[in-house]
């Protein structure tokens, strides 16, 4: 938000300078910002998680703050589904989040929030046994669990995270 605010403030002094000599120093304000914004956004990306499958970004690094896309069970070697049943669904989601982490040199430590999307609520147990695997009791995240009408490819389970370094 910080960003959108300055690069907004910018742009309004740009448009608000008459003289040619301000309308200059505001256009280097101007890029300077948009430095600024580009060096506090890092796309995060590994071949050891599964590649977007629309037009976003595995996970964007701004300033400490790591922002994950939803997982789901693609194996990244293959570029199949992992579907033989939630366990390992689950499994595969929460492996692909943890190359997502790693990629950005962190660990599910560094996890204050997840969300998990779930396609049927009474998978929730399962899906939470596995999940829980992965974090310790007394560091686990914030989250929310919310059962959907569908996901992307129709899966199960799909896990996103925020984790701060």
């Amino acid at each position: 938000m910080k960003q959108i605010i300055t690069y907004l403030v910018a742009t309004i002094l740009l448009v608000a300078c008459s003289s040619k000599k301000g309308r200059e120093t505001s256009i280097e304000a101007l890029n300077k910002e948009t430095l600024y914004i580009k060096k506090m956004k890092k796309i995060i990306t590994t071949v050891k998680a599964p590649a977007p499958i629309g037009p976003y970004n595995q996970a964007v690094l701004s300033g400490n703050t790591l922002y994950t896309s939803g997982q789901i069970a693609i194996n990244p070697k293959t570029g199949k589904l992992v579907l033989d049943n939630i366990q390992a669904e689950t499994r595969q989601v929460m492996e692909n989040l943890k190359q997502v982490l790693l990629a950005a040199d962190m660990t599910f430590e560094n996890v204050i929030k997840t969300s998990i999307f779930i396609s049927d609520m009474h998978n929730f147990s399962e899906i939470n046994t596995v999940y829980g695997a992965y974090f310790n009791d007394e560091t686990a995240p914030a989250r929310e669990t919310v059962e959907v009408a569908n996901l992307p490819k129709f899966v199960n389970v799909e896990i996103s995270a925020i984790a701060v370094k």
